[in-house]
Protein backbone atom coordinates (compact mmCIF):
# COMPACT_ATOMS: atom_id res chain seq x y z
CA UNK A 1 0.00 0.00 0.00
CA UNK A 2 1.34 3.41 -0.61
CA UNK A 3 1.30 6.54 1.08
CA UNK A 4 0.02 10.23 -0.11
CA UNK A 5 2.87 11.80 -1.57
CA UNK A 6 2.40 15.25 0.27
CA UNK A 7 2.69 16.75 -3.20
CA UNK A 8 0.28 19.72 -2.20
CA UNK A 9 3.03 20.93 0.58
CA UNK A 10 5.04 22.30 -2.61
CA UNK A 11 8.30 23.18 -2.70
CA UNK A 12 10.95 23.46 -0.22
CA UNK A 13 10.74 27.03 1.12
CA UNK A 14 13.21 29.21 -0.33
CA UNK A 15 12.47 33.15 -0.48
CA UNK A 16 16.55 34.08 -0.41
CA UNK A 17 16.56 31.43 -3.62
CA UNK A 18 19.45 30.10 -2.26
CA UNK A 19 20.36 26.49 -2.93
CA UNK A 20 19.72 23.05 -0.72
CA UNK A 21 21.82 22.82 1.83
CA UNK A 22 24.36 23.74 4.60
CA UNK A 23 27.54 22.37 2.69
CA UNK A 24 26.56 23.77 -0.75
CA UNK A 25 28.36 26.49 -1.23
CA UNK A 26 24.98 28.01 -2.93
CA UNK A 27 23.04 27.41 0.09
CA UNK A 28 21.05 26.98 2.37
CA UNK A 29 17.38 27.76 2.16
CA UNK A 30 15.87 29.43 4.81
CA UNK A 31 14.06 26.41 5.87
CA UNK A 32 16.20 23.85 5.70
CA UNK A 33 16.74 21.57 8.88
CA UNK A 34 19.23 18.84 10.11
CA UNK A 35 18.46 15.52 9.69
CA UNK A 36 16.25 13.81 12.57
CA UNK A 37 17.48 10.93 14.25
CA UNK A 38 14.32 8.15 14.63
CA UNK A 39 14.88 4.60 14.76
CA UNK A 40 13.75 1.20 13.81
CA UNK A 41 9.75 1.09 14.55
CA UNK A 42 9.49 5.12 13.80
CA UNK A 43 10.78 5.82 17.80
CA UNK A 44 13.66 8.40 18.18
CA UNK A 45 14.97 10.52 21.16
CA UNK A 46 15.39 13.68 18.67
CA UNK A 47 14.82 16.90 19.76
CA UNK A 48 16.48 19.15 17.44
CA UNK A 49 15.77 22.55 17.38
CA UNK A 50 16.31 24.69 14.29
CA UNK A 51 17.06 28.21 13.76
CA UNK A 52 15.27 30.27 10.47
CA UNK A 53 16.88 33.75 9.60
CA UNK A 54 15.46 36.65 11.67
CA UNK A 55 12.32 38.43 9.89
CA UNK A 56 11.60 34.79 8.39
CA UNK A 57 9.06 33.46 10.66
CA UNK A 58 6.07 36.03 9.63
CA UNK A 59 6.96 34.71 6.73
CA UNK A 60 5.39 31.30 6.89
CA UNK A 61 2.26 32.38 8.16
CA UNK A 62 1.64 34.21 5.58
CA UNK A 63 -1.47 33.99 2.61
CA UNK A 64 -0.86 30.56 1.34
CA UNK A 65 0.59 28.47 4.20
CA UNK A 66 3.17 26.87 4.87
CA UNK A 67 4.18 23.05 6.15
CA UNK A 68 6.77 21.02 7.25
CA UNK A 69 7.57 17.67 5.46
CA UNK A 70 9.72 14.36 6.54
CA UNK A 71 11.60 12.85 3.95
CA UNK A 72 12.69 9.16 3.93
CA UNK A 73 16.14 9.04 3.53
CA UNK A 74 19.20 11.21 5.46
CA UNK A 75 20.11 14.80 3.91
CA UNK A 76 23.04 14.76 2.26
CA UNK A 77 23.40 18.55 3.05
CA UNK A 78 24.41 19.36 -0.23
CA UNK A 79 22.20 17.80 -3.47
CA UNK A 80 19.17 20.87 -4.74
CA UNK A 81 16.23 21.12 -4.35
CA UNK A 82 16.33 18.34 -1.39
CA UNK A 83 19.40 17.03 0.05
CA UNK A 84 18.81 13.34 -1.89
CA UNK A 85 16.92 12.64 0.67
CA UNK A 86 14.04 10.00 -0.95
CA UNK A 87 10.35 10.49 -0.82
CA UNK A 88 7.94 12.69 1.75
CA UNK A 89 6.93 10.34 4.06
CA UNK A 90 5.28 12.66 6.57
CA UNK A 91 3.54 16.91 6.58
CA UNK A 92 2.36 19.00 9.18
CA UNK A 93 1.14 22.63 8.39
CA UNK A 94 2.52 25.60 10.77
CA UNK A 95 -0.69 27.46 12.48
CA UNK A 96 -0.53 30.77 14.34
CA UNK A 97 -1.59 29.75 17.80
Amino acid sequence: MRGPSFASAGPHWNPTTHQHGKENPAGPHAGDMPNLDIGEGGTGRDRTIFTLPGGTYQQLLDQDGAAIVIHADPDDYKTDPSGNSGGRIACGVFQAM
